[in-house]
C-alpha cells in the first residue's frame, strides 16, 4: 500500500507514522506534502528520505494535489496536523481511506478552528476531566468522519492547556502508526 501524508506544522505525528511504516512490510510512503513552504515536516520527510511537495489551497480545491497523488498511485492518505478543509471530490476519489488524528475526543471541540492548542485551551478553559485524541475517517466536513479510535486521558489534575497537550500527543504517537497501519494492511484494495 502506498501511503500519503498530508500536513501543516512540524510534522511530530507524520515523523512517528514513517518511522513505524519505515518497519512495516506492505506499507510504503510515497510521499509527504504540506500547504506551508516552510513546515517542518518537509524537512523530517526529507530527513526519512520520503519525497516531499509544498502545495497551494489552490491546488488542494482544484485537483492539482489530487492529481499528483493519483500519478504517484496512491493508496492511503494520512493527515496529520492538516488544517485545509479537504474537498468532496479528492473525499470521493479516497474513500475510506482518508485518515485524521485529532487532538480532542470527538465531537467535542472539533470543527473549523479547533486545532492544536486551540483545542487544548477550550478543553482546560472547560474544566474538562477526560481528553485525548481520535481518529477518524475524512469526510468534506471539519472532523466529522466516522470515528475509528479515541485514545483517553484524565486531564483533571493537569494545572495548563500545555500540559494537556503535551500528555495527548504521548497518546497520538503512540496511537496513529498502530491504527493506521492496521487499518492500510487490512485493507488490501488498491484505489482505482
Amino acid at each position: 500500500m502506498r501511503v500519503a501524508i498530508l500536513a501543516s506544522g512540524s510534522g511530530s505525528n507524520a515523523a512517528a507514522l514513517m518511522h513505524c511504516f519505515s518497519a512495516t512490510e506492505g506499507v510504503d510512503v510515497v510521499l509527504v506534502g504540506s500547504n506551508r513552504s516552510g513546515a517542518g515536516v518537509l524537512e523530517k520527510a526529507q530527513q526519512a528520505g520520503v519525497s516531499s511537495i509544498h502545495f497551494t489551497s489552490d491546488d488542494l480545491a482544484g485537483g492539482v494535489l489530487l492529481k499528483k497523488l493519483k500519478t504517484v498511485n496512491v493508496d492511503w492518505v494520512l493527515l496529520a496536523g492538516f488544517l485545509l478543509q479537504i474537498p468532496i471530490e479528492f473525499c470521493r476519489a479516497f474513500e475510506n481511506k482518508i485518515l485524521n488524528i485529532h487532538p480532542s475526543l470527538l465531537p467535542k471541540f472539533g470543527g473549523k478552528g479547533m486545532y492544536g492548542m486551540n483545542v487544548h485551551r477550550a478543553v482546560f478553559e472547560a474544566a474538562e476531566k477526560e481528553s485525548g485524541m481520535t481518529i477518524h475517517y475524512v469526510n468534506e466536513c471539519f472532523d466529522e468522519g466516522e470515528i475509528v479510535f479515541q485514545g483517553r486521558i484524565d486531564v483533571s489534575q493537569l494545572t495548563s492547556a500545555e500540559e494537556i497537550s503535551s500528555e495527548v500527543l504521548k497518546l497520538e504517537h503512540e496511537y496513529y502508526p498502530r491504527v493506521a497501519s492496521a487499518l492500510i494492511l487490512d485493507s488490501k484494495t488498491p484505489v482505482k
